[in-house]
């Protein structure tokens, strides 16, 4: 129906509305002079309505329009969807009359994949989008509002942390974008850093610090809101980072610090060169930490206090110090410096020997003088030395060795090594030769380099590579010298080497003693050394250190970088790795230089008894026992030594007086018991036995005995017992021939001791014998030329 048709059925049938409006209107004849204005405005309203009419016709044709286009489109996505599903019908038909579904599976998989790889796709840009907006927003904060930009940023920090954790799981996966996200956290970092960091310069530069500061001053209430809000900037940083981060304020007030340090050592000026480092740069560097470190701790101890005093971080000084802190901004820039001079120490080895010690000696300092732990609450800072040593340990090692092996070779060629050191020690104590002492000072110069290095596998190579390498040396040449003698005393050795003239006049007198005797001495020396120095602190660490890595390798594998389980076993002890408490760092090389120990005293032993048997013997061919006195009785203490016997008497002095010289008290009664019992077996077969005696020649016998005992008792207090039963047999042969005050004459001792052995041991409890047997006491009165008559 249009719009004229609707009208007209208006026209025909009446409107009450119609009908309201014209009573209204025209309720007088007045009205009707209005007519003209009531029509006209009639007709405005008329037009007005037929335009919405028209309006409204033409908005009806577009929703119809569009309706059908709708339905049309509705109409064609259920005839594709009628598609789909005829062909997914089909599909499915075909997989189920399929006798193949590796093939279907197979089919599917590559579409699966292409799917998979688009939400990848699609969670790696909504990622990267995240991040982005993190970044703005913190960025967008800064410098108003820090603690909001704050906000973001830990967010960002923590995505990154996650990231890495999440790809070691995944072997290392997506790469790219874990290094993008770290990237921008840390470009978000460094320019929150310098935005927040350029108030605190321009607040320095007011108070024209540090010069214009006195270190005894107090910091105003700007500063140290200044400072405030840099900690709390970096608090998240470190918080979530895994090293040891400086403290921004402290890196902005260390810059004029750095600036000095540089100039002053790091220029053209005469403090710079490698020379003055040790005498200026490290000595300056100590006190400009010195002059400060009262003024950070009093201003800015209490706020580091308040903001990790409940973190995680509270016990490490290098956040909780200002002090430390401040070490932690300057050691950058010494580190710069002691690369330089280890660049020129790679070009000489002897400089890069000093730049260690010198280097030791400044963590020390650092550490002893600040309490600076490094952020290493548990083992302490590992100092500047370890960082250098592990890059150059190589070189070094190699350099110290060099320079140990070098030295350790000017001591065996100097003139005076195999000389013994009569006054190394007093009376009474072995005395080694000046190599020897000079090898043990040597080893520990050597000790004093290495000591203070933290790494055990740089401790133990320095132990075995250089230290036991010379002792296994050392111990050579005593073996070889110990060899060298053997075969010049021996028969079959001067057959088959042969023997020159001044290799055996180097051993007449006491040469022989003295070449044992700087063996023995020396090597007794350098094993009372290695077990002081296994009671040092330092080498008990180590031995408790070597223990716990050679049971956890149980035998197999390396204990340290390059050293194997046996060869360090070998080197030290044997019960490495094993349960027990015994055992020390020098085990084997104490047991090898005791062996070399106790060879040489063996063969000092056989040089004395050698010696006495040679000095001896034209005493013992003498046969001039049975000489006859006119009396029956003899005075000893009247006779004169035999002349035979000042040889021999003569030698034993020496012998003794050297000895006594060179051994200690121990070794020296030790060595000459034995001596003196073979002396005493020489003489009691040669002579006691083997003799005729009258009663002068039994006392020339006891008057000689008497001067051989009173020669050991001048020299070896109680010397002459080990000649015990060489006197008492002296003393039975001496039994007078006719008997006094109740004594025992010889005829009677001859009766009861040859009556039998129940009598024979009475005689000799009586006089007192208790060295000799009733068969020796029978033998000796039988020499007696009376008895014979």
């Amino acid at each position: 129906m249009d719009a004229n048709a609707l009208a007209h059925s208006y026209l025909k049938e009446p409107d009450m509305r119609l009908d309201d409006y014209l009573d209204d209107k025209l309720q007088s004849t007045t009205d009707f002079e209005s007519l003209d204005n009531l029509l006209a405005n009639v007709e405005v309203q008329r037009s007005q309505l037929q335009a919405q009419l028209d309006d409204a016709t033409k908005e009806l044709e577009g929703a119809r329009r569009a309706a059908e286009d709708r339905q049309g489109g509705i109409d064609r996505s259920i005839e594709e969807f009628q598609k789909l599903q005829e062909s997914i019908d089909v599909r499915l038909k075909i997989v189920a009359e399929s006798h193949a579904p590796e093939e279907a599976i197979r089919r599917l998989e590559q579409p699966m994949k292409q799917l998979h790889k688009v939400e990848l796709a699609y969670q790696y840009v909504t990622l990267l989008q995240d991040v982005e907006n993190l970044r703005l927003e913190a960025r967008s904060h800064l410098p108003q509002n820090l603690q909001a930009a704050l906000q973001p940023y830990s967010r960002l920090k923590k995505l990154t942390m996650r990231l890495k954790e999440l790809q070691v799981a995944a072997d290392e996966a997506a790469t790219h974008l874990v290094n993008y996200v770290e990237r921008t956290t840390q470009d978000l970092w460094e320019e929150m850093k310098n935005t927040m960091s350029k108030e605190l310069e321009n607040i320095l530069k007011k108070r024209n610090w540090p010069q214009g500061v006195d270190p005894n001053a107090e910091m105003d209430a700007e500063w140290l809101q200044c400072f405030e809000k840099l900690i709390d900037l970096q608090v998240p940083e470190i918080l979530f980072s895994e090293g040891i981060a400086t403290l921004l304020p402290f890196e902005v007030m260390a810059k004029p610090f750095i600036q000095w340090f540089r100039f002053q050592f790091m220029g053209n000026n005469a403090t710079s060169t490698p020379q003055s480092f040790g005498t200026f740069c490290i000595p300056q560097f100590l006190s400009l930490i010195e002059k400060w470190e009262g003024f950070f701790r009093d201003n800015m101890g209490y706020i580091l206090a308040s903001r990790f005093q409940d973190t995680k971080v509270r016990g490490l000084s290098v956040y909780v110090d200002p002090a430390c802190a401040l070490i932690t901004a300057l050691l950058p820039v010494m580190r710069e410096k002691i690369n330089v001079m280890v660049q020129h120490g790679l070009k000489n080895p002897q400089s890069l020997s000093s730049l260690m010690v010198q280097l030791m000696d400044l963590d020390d300092e650092i550490r002893s003088r600040f309490n600076y732990d490094g952020g290493d609450q548990e083992r302490g800072w590992a100092g500047l030395t370890s960082e250098v040593l592990e890059e150059y340990f190589d070189t070094w090692f190699k350099a110290e060795k060099d320079f140990a092996l070098e030295r350790y070779h000017a001591i065996m060629n100097s003139p005076d090594a195999r000389n013994i050191d009569y006054d190394y020690s007093g009376v009474g104590k072995m005395k080694p030769t000046f190599g020897a002492v000079r090898v043990t000072d040597l080893l520990k110069s050597v000790t004093s380099q290495y000591e203070r290095v933290r790494r055990f596998s740089h401790r133990l190579r320095f132990l075995i590579d250089i230290q036991l390498d010379i002792l296994d040396d050392y111990h050579d040449r005593f073996k070889d010298s110990l060899d060298a003698y053997y075969t010049i005393n021996s028969a079959l050795g001067r057959t088959l080497h042969g023997v020159t003239k001044e290799q055996t006049a180097a051993l007449e007198g006491t040469g022989a003693f003295e070449s044992l005797c700087k063996v023995l001495g020396s090597s007794d020396h350098i094993i009372a050394t290695l077990k002081d120095w296994s009671n040092e602190e330092f080498f008990v660490t180590l031995w408790e250190q070597l223990q716990t890595r050679a049971k956890r390798t149980e035998g197999d594998g390396d204990i340290a970088s390059g050293m194997s389980y046996e060869n360090v076993k070998d080197r030290t002890s044997a019960v490495v790795g094993s349960d027990g408490d015994g055992g020390i760092l020098f085990d084997e090389t104490i047991a090898a230089y005791a062996n070399r120990r106790k060879t040489a005293e063996e063969y000092l032993v056989t040089a004395l008894i050698d010696s006495h048997q040679k000095s001896f013997r034209p005493y013992l061919a003498k046969a001039q026992w049975t000489t006859i006195s006119d009396g029956s009785h003899v005075e000893t203490s009247q006779l004169s030594i035999t002349p035979e016997l000042d040889e021999p008497l003569t030698i034993l002095m020496r012998n003794l007086t050297f000895l006594a010289s060179t051994l200690s008290t121990a070794v020296y009664r030790r060595v000459w018991r034995e001596a003196l019992e073979k002396l005493q077996d020489m003489l009691w077969a040669n002579i006691l036995m083997t003799q005729s005696f009258t009663t002068l020649g039994a006392a020339q016998f006891a008057r000689d005995l008497d001067a051989i005992s009173s020669l050991l008792d001048r020299h070896i207090p109680d010397g002459s017992v080990a000649l015990g039963t060489l006197q008492d047999g002296s003393r039975l042969l001496n039994l007078p021939l006719e008997a006094s005050d109740g004594a025992i004459s010889l005829q009677q001792a001859s009766d009861r001791v040859f009556t039998d052995n129940s009598e024979a041991k009475k005689l000799l409890a009586e006089l007192g014998i208790e060295s000799l047997t009733p068969a020796n006491a029978r033998k000796i009165l039988q020499r007696r030329v009376e008895n014979s008559e």
